[in-house]
């Protein structure tokens, strides 16, 4: 049997990430892989995270299971920080996974279970994983269109006209904020728009949010899900944890399921529970009651609040940067599209060769795709991708 099995197509970002391990160059850049690092190319441990886990270290008294949904205290934690005010709660079924990944996953089992002719629209582009999720679970897939690569934004006419075609009870998958992995972002307007879409055509927003704080900041980068969720009859949330708390590997998310009304909530939080105890059972819960501590606390709030703002502000700074750099040895304002774009990642246009030259003549490593992660520069190394940017014909 298991000398049978089919190969796997290779993940790009994991090559990529050993490439640059193996890169014996003492000046390198990883703009590849999808982690956020500070200055001194370090993800750190938030001071909010670590004062929570001293805090647990010496309280809790039992690591046995919580339910098979997680902690009700994480997951109202989380869904009033995402949600607010914008729904009654008792609409609101929700489960913990492992990451934002596994509540892609059990929200896309969930659709599966509730509606066997469900179609799933993908953003052009999307998160690689979307994609690989939906064809492993074997649900039909269309994709719609998102990035302008001559703008080096939202092609938001295009996206409107291909979602005319969603059907009721498909679901159209959409980035909360901080679009993986073009950095280009709905408006406010542009949100409200959609959302009278789906109301005409009856397909449900599924809406993967997983940079909350990373933005704009936490309430602004809510907005596209708040005001689905206060217009729209159903909808799912996937939430992830692991960038605006730092909890990676600690595998912290939230999936969060809009019922029609209060009545369908019962049937809605039991179906959560099933198909947890189908894939995993209980959801870890370390990193969860890390951040529902952070979230329940004032204190520890404020100062995770504090850090995440420097983290936002620091990326910002990096972005206007590399803009101002790139606009003054290129002599035109065609980059100026990295300033304008929000979160760790940004599309630069790049071709595939111009990428591969980066890689091999400066040390510059980003996806082929041209996508690059933002929060691996710091304010040295900005000129210098500016400069290798410019030489391979950026």
């Amino acid at each position: 049997m298991l000398t049978d099995l089919t190969p796997q197509p290779p993940d790009k970002i994991l090559e990529l990430m050993q490439m640059f391990r193996e890169d014996t160059r003492t000046q390198k850049i990883d703009l590849g892989v999808g982690v956020y690092k500070n200055a001194e190319g370090v993800t750190p441990v938030m001071r909010a995270v670590k004062s929570a886990e001293r805090r647990l270290v010496e309280e809790q008294q039992t690591k046995s299971y919580t339910s098979l949904v997680g902690d009700p205290a994480f997951t109202t934690a989380l869904r009033d920080l995402i949600l607010g005010d914008s729904i009654s709660a008792d609409r609101v079924a929700a489960a913990g996974t492992p990451g934002g990944t596994g509540a892609i996953r059990q929200g896309l089992e969930l659709a599966r279970y509730a509606e066997a002719g469900t179609t799933v629209w993908v953003s052009s582009p999307t998160w690689p994983n979307h994609l690989t999720i939906v064809k492993y679970l074997g649900i039909p897939m269309r994709e719609y269109r998102y990035f302008d690569n001559a703008t080096r934004g939202v092609n938001f006419d295009g996206m409107l006209t291909d979602l005319k075609e969603a059907k009721a009870g498909d679901l159209v998958l959409l980035h909360g904020c901080c679009h993986n992995p073009t950095g280009a972002n709905l408006t406010k307007e542009q949100w409200g728009q959609v959302a009278d879409l789906l109301e005409k055509t009856g397909a449900v927003p599924f809406v993967d949010i997983a940079y909350q704080g990373f933005g704009d900041g936490l309430d602004e980068d809510a907005y596209g899900v708040r005001y689905l969720a206060s217009k729209m009859p159903e909808m799912i949330i996937a939430a992830s944890c692991s960038k605006n708390f730092g909890v990676y590997r600690d595998r912290v998310g939230l999936l969060m399921a809009i019922t029609p009304n209060a009545a369908s909530h019962g049937m809605a939080q039991s179906t959560l529970s099933f198909l947890n105890r189908q894939n995993y059972s209980f959801p870890p819960d370390h990193g969860a009651k890390v951040v529902q501590t952070i979230l329940d606390d004032a204190d520890l709030r404020a100062d995770w609040k504090s850090e995440l703002e420097d983290v936002r502000l620091g990326m910002l700074s990096l972005r206007q940067q590399l803009a101002e750099d790139l606009r003054q040895r290129t002599n035109s304002d065609r980059f100026d599209f990295i300033a304008r774009h929000r979160g760790m990642f940004s599309r630069t246009g790049l071709s595939p060769d111009q990428v591969t030259a980066l890689r091999e003549k400066h040390g510059v490593y980003m996806i082929g795709d041209s996508r690059m992660n933002v929060a691996g520069l710091n304010a040295e190394t900005v000129p210098v991708l500016a400069a290798a940017m410019v030489d391979v014909g950026a």
